[in-house]
Formats: structure tokens, sequence, C-alpha cells
């Protein structure tokens, strides 16, 4: 089944917008005035930008910049965030293979071709292809690696495989359990009998040892 994939007929659109994008302020919406203001792109040029945004993930439905957009303004995340964003918005190349982005050019065109059903003369190949390209150069897939594993470290949870529950020191962690016990006692006066009870519940449920 065909499956279309984000593009811009004008794909050096992309790195002028994030250029710009990453000199302006964040604004509280990715509008067609901010568009044509701020990030200076005019026109149909203009207009395809705000849309492309929301497909790579900087842009919620509403407008709003996402996450990613912020953590793009900031250098020394800004490369893991555009290739976080080709993850998202290209996720159909990377069903088909996990290093789209590693591809050669020959290669990439096909993976376009294969996912999209259209001919590889087909000018929306062309486009998806140099678009996907443009962002590439923006990207940084090693560092948006490392730092998804750091967040699967520090998101492990306690008590995971081999942590024993203490961050991974190696050394088991006390554990306090508090617990209610009911009793149902006999209808007897005679106190050895109540004597016996609390004996054995000392010896077998609450000692220490």
């Amino acid at each position: 089944m065909a499956t279309k994939l984000p593009y811009l007929a004008t794909p050096g659109t992309i790195t002028n917008a994030l250029d710009k994008i990453a000199k302006a302020a964040t604004p509280e919406r990715v509008s067609k005035d901010f568009v044509n203001t701020k990030l200076e792109i005019k026109g149909g040029a203009g207009s395809a930008v705000t849309p492309f945004l929301k497909k790579i993930g900087f842009v919620a439905s509403d407008g709003t910049p996402t996450k990613l957009y912020e953590k793009f303004r900031n250098p020394a995340t800004s490369g893991a965030a555009v290739a976080a964003g080709i993850r998202h918005g290209y996720k159909p190349l990377y069903e088909m293979n996990e290093y789209a982005h590693e591809l050669k050019d020959a290669e990439l065109k096909g993976l376009i071709v294969q996912v999209t059903g259209l001919k590889e003369t087909d000018s929306v190949v062309k486009h998806v292809f140099a678009t996907f390209k443009k962002l590439r150069d923006k990207a940084k897939f090693d560092a948006m690696l490392n730092d998804t594993n750091e967040d699967k470290v520090r998101g492990g949870g306690d008590g995971g495989s081999g942590s024993g529950g203490d961050g991974g020191s190696g050394k088991r962690m006390p554990m306090n359990i508090g617990y209610t016990i009911n009793l149902n006692l006999p209808a007897t006066t005679n106190v050895e009998v109540f004597n016996a009870i609390f004996k054995s519940l000392k010896e077998h449920l609450l000692d220490d040892e």
C-alpha cells in the first residue's frame, strides 16, 4: 500500500527555516505571520513550512511549538532534535530500514520508491529525497541515540535485573514491610492459653531474626 512521506517543493526552505528558528525567540504559535516575518519565508514556500514542521513533530496540531522544537533551539540538543524529527516524520522508512539515514543516495531513493509506491522519476520522490537529505544534514543521530539510552538508564526503575534495587551498586538495600495481623481468640478465661498464643506469634512472626 502506498504511503505518503513529508516533503517540501523547495527542499532548501527547511534549511532556511531551521536556521532562523534557532535564532528567533520561541513563539506562542508558529503562525503564518511568524513564518513570514520572523523566519522571513514568504509565498508558497512560507505556507508549506508550518504543515511540514507539524509532520516532523516540531509543531503541535494547534500550532504551538513542541518540546522537540524547544530542544532544537538548544545548541547542545539541536542535532538530536532534528534526528528525532526525521524518525518521527519518516517513520515508514525506518520501519523498512532502521538505518535509513545511513543509506547511500541510490539506496535511499529506492527505499522511498518502495514506501510511496511511486515511480522513481516521479517529482514527489525527488522532493522527498531532497528534503530528507536537507534535514539529515542538520541531524546528529548518534547524539539522539545516546540521549535515548541515558533516559532508559535513568528511567529503568528500582529492582531491575541485576540492580538489587540499589541503583546498581551491587549491595542489597534494607527492606521494611508493614503488615496487619487479625486474631480470632478463643472464648476462654484461661490466661495460659493467651500466653501461649502471643508467645508463638513473637517466636514465628515478630522476631527480628
